[in-house]
C-alpha cells in the first residue's frame, strides 16, 4: 500500500500519474466509489471523499488498514490533508476532519511508502 498525501490542489494526482505510471482511466475517484471499490482498484484518489461517504453510511471504518492490507495490499491511495485549516463549526464536519486524520494515520503506519505532494513535488516520508 502506498498514501499520497498533500493540501487540495497540490498536483497529488498528476504525481502519482508520473511516477507510479496510472492513466487516467485505471484511477477511481473516491468521491463515487463504492465501498466494495476500494478493495479491487489500483488507485483511488480523493480518498478524503471516500472516507466521508462511508460515514455518511454509518460504517466503521476502525479496521479499514488491516481489511485493506489483506485484500488490495498494492492500492495507492491519495488523500488531502484536512487538519490545517479553520475547525469546522457544524459537528459532522469535525467528526468527518478528524476520522480523515485518524485513518490517514492507520494507513500511513500500515503503508510501505507515503509521500507527500506539495506544488506538484513529492517528498518521501517514508519509504520501507
Amino acid at each position: 500500500m502506498q498514501l499520497i498525501i498533500g493540501g487540495a490542489f497540490q498536483g497529488k494526482k498528476e504525481y502519482v500519474k508520473t511516477m507510479q505510471g496510472f492513466e487516467e482511466k485505471e484511477m477511481t475517484d473516491g468521491a463515487d466509489a463504492s465501498y466494495e471499490d476500494i478493495f479491487s482498484c489500483g488507485c483511488l484518489y480523493h480518498f478524503h471523499e471516500w472516507i466521508r461517504a462511508r460515514l455518511l453510511e454509518g460504517r466503521d471504518l476502525d479496521d479499514l488498514e488491516k481489511e485493506l492490507s489483506v485484500r488490495n495490499p498494492d492500492i495507492v491511495l491519495v488523500s488531502n490533508e484536512l487538519g490545517y485549516g479553520v475547525v469546522p463549526v457544524d459537528a459532522f464536519d469535525r467528526k468527518y476532519r478528524e476520522a480523515v486524520g485518524r485513518i490517514c494515520t492507520r494507513m500511513a503506519a500500515a503503508a510501505k511508502r507515503v509521500v507527500r505532494v506539495t506544488c506538484g513535488i513529492g517528498t518521501v516520508i517514508k519509504d520501507a
